[in-house]
């Protein structure tokens, strides 16, 4: 299955990325993220180059896992921008539009995951398990 991204989408995720892998905290007192989800971004930056492969079920679950903490961060730095300064300022429409591409390539992953789920129970009849998860692999 391939997840279509567009330029402004791949962008975003990487401005999201890169934020999460330094540390960034955009509110103060804030923690950084775990080590297994700066992991799971990390392996999600390597594919943000274009157009990505989703094979099984399992990795949609991983990447959608890191796109949410990509989506989670930027939608903070959003609402600080926006506080801080103005809604119409320049910086406050950037923060929105690189969470509003993130949030949208989260919503397709979530959809991709679902269509993903049916099929596995269309074809085994019967619910998705961990093992399925792992091991059913789709064609691109």
């Amino acid at each position: 299955m391939i997840v279509h991204c567009n330029f402004e989408e791949l962008s975003a995720l990487k401005v999201g990325a890169r934020q999460v892998l330094d540390g960034y905290a955009p509110e103060p007192g804030m923690i950084a993220a775990p080590p297994e989800e700066r992991e799971q971004v990390t392996a999600l930056m390597l594919r943000l180059g274009g157009d990505f492969s989703v094979t099984t079920l399992s990795e949609q679950r991983s990447l959608l896992h890191a796109v949410a903490i990509i989506v989670g961060i930027l939608r903070i730095e959003m609402e600080s921008v926006v506080v801080a300064h103005h809604p119409a300022d320049e910086f406050a429409v950037s923060a929105y539009f690189d969470f509003a591409h993130a949030f949208s390539v989260q919503a397709r992953l979530y959809e991709l995951g679902l269509e993903m789920e049916a099929l596995v129970e269309l074809v085994t009849g019967g619910p998705v398990t961990e093992e399925l998860a792992r091991d059913f692999v789709f064609p691109d």
